[in-house]
């Protein structure tokens, strides 16, 4: 299990596997192809069927372009073995000879693997299972976020969960202020002010649930612009864990260091399911993205209202449990329906699963690990219509469109 560096990224949206590792991909291929006269880049598979949707090829020509003209070729029917979103970078010289050839493939939440090749990054996790680290907190006396603290060994990574809460602030807050529609064809509008001006005419329980609503779209809606956004722990579902630690922080003026610690244990959260499982929506469906942040975001919240490791692990898996079967269907490819109000609803998801856990002595049946296992199970046995091709579900009535 690697750094939680990677489950937290800052970067511009719609999508952390369709369009941030794209671009990643073309700047490292890029960089040992500065000579090259031309490029061509195929898209294979859910890379390709929802490319156009996710501004892949924007992403990738964006980078390319201006050492040489670039040709993106489409394979949506062509599913690599390794992963669904595959693709191959190819330069060529004056002559049009082939000089470097590349398959990458985007394995979810921005993150770049090579079939056969070991990551950069080391694997610095010890323990990598959720009851084996609840165990190792009960015996040591500590937190789930000291346990983060203790193996990352990192002065700066408080440092950079700060950047990462102010960036995930500054979502919010260009959310709220932002009108008008979406990019695309859907013309979907903007929705994030309207509903935190309602929200304020409520009394308590409403008007709180209406701003972690408002702040959840005001989120999901900066990643759909493109705006800058933090991976929790993709773009899709980057509104569930900052709508809840707005608000948290907002009614219940928690410290900024109280935050931060909640953000350490969401991550955490997040990390057993990427390693475990998934969190691409290519291979397991939407359950692998807003299920597993809402699984972060009631982690952090359980841990926030003073609950034991025992509650927090309770609340994640619930979060995760009744995410289980969601399917990845977005609707021509954009990151607007349903994914949008899914991170709306989930943000609301883990905040009652945060109050259903500390409810109980944080006993229970089924573990979080064994969630994330059977995520992992059915999400493989999903058909892949259903896994962010945008030919079944809720999308299957849409054309993709070119525009």
């Amino acid at each position: 299990m690697k750094t939680i560096k990677e489950i937290y990224r800052i970067g511009h949206g719609p999508s952390s596997s369709h369009t941030m590792a794209p671009r990643f991909a073309s700047e490292q291929f890029l960089s040992r192809n500065s000579n090259a006269r031309r490029f061509e880049v195929t898209l294979y598979g859910s890379l390709a069927a929802t490319g156009k949707g996710h501004l892949t090829d924007q992403a990738i020509i964006e980078v390319l372009k201006d050492v040489a003209p670039v040709e993106i070729i489409w394979k949506p029917e062509i599913f690599l073995p390794y992963h669904p979103n595959g693709m191959t970078f190819k330069s060529f010289d004056n002559n049009d000879i082939v000089t470097d050839e590349w398959t990458v493939y985007s394995v979810g939440g921005g993150a770049l693997e090579e079939e056969g090749k070991p990551s950069v990054l080391e694997d610095i996790y010890p323990i990598t299972k959720m009851t084996d680290i609840l165990n190792w907190c009960e015996d040591s006396g500590k937190a789930y976020w000291e346990y983060v603290k203790d193996v990352e060994s990192d002065p700066y990574l408080l440092d950079y969960l700060e950047q990462v809460w102010q960036a995930m602030q500054d979502a919010v807050e260009r959310g709220l202020q932002m009108e008008g529609r979406l990019p695309g064809p859907l013309n979907l509008p903007r929705k994030a002010a309207m509903y935190h001006i309602k929200a304020m005419g409520y009394q308590h329980t409403l008007k709180n649930r209406g701003l972690v609503f408002s702040y959840a779209l005001a989120v999901s809606e900066e990643n759909a612009s493109g705006g800058l956004i933090v991976t929790a722990p993709t773009c899709g579902s980057c509104g569930v864990l900052p709508a809840v630690l707005y608000h948290c922080s907002k009614a219940y003026d928690f410290s900024k260091t109280r935050i931060l610690k909640a953000l350490a244990t969401a991550a955490l959260v997040g990390n057993i399911a990427k390693t475990n499982a998934s969190i691409s929506g290519a291979e397991v469906g939407c359950q692998g993205e807003v299920g597993v942040a809402c699984a972060m975001a009631a982690a952090a919240t359980c841990q926030l209202f003073g609950g034991s490791c025992a509650q927090i692990e309770y609340a994640a898996e619930m979060a995760l449990e009744h995410h289980l079967g969601m399917t990845c269907d977005p609707v021509c490819g954009l990151v607007q329906i349903p994914c949008i109000e899914r991170n709306a609803f989930a943000a609301a998801r883990a905040m009652d699963a945060n109050i259903y856990a500390t409810f109980t002595d944080g006993t229970h049946r089924v573990s979080y690990d064994k969630v994330v296992e059977t995520m992992k199970k059915t999400g493989h046995d999903m058909p892949l219509l259903y896994r962010e091709t945008s030919i079944g579900g809720l999308a299957e009535d849409y054309k993709q469109m070119d525009y």
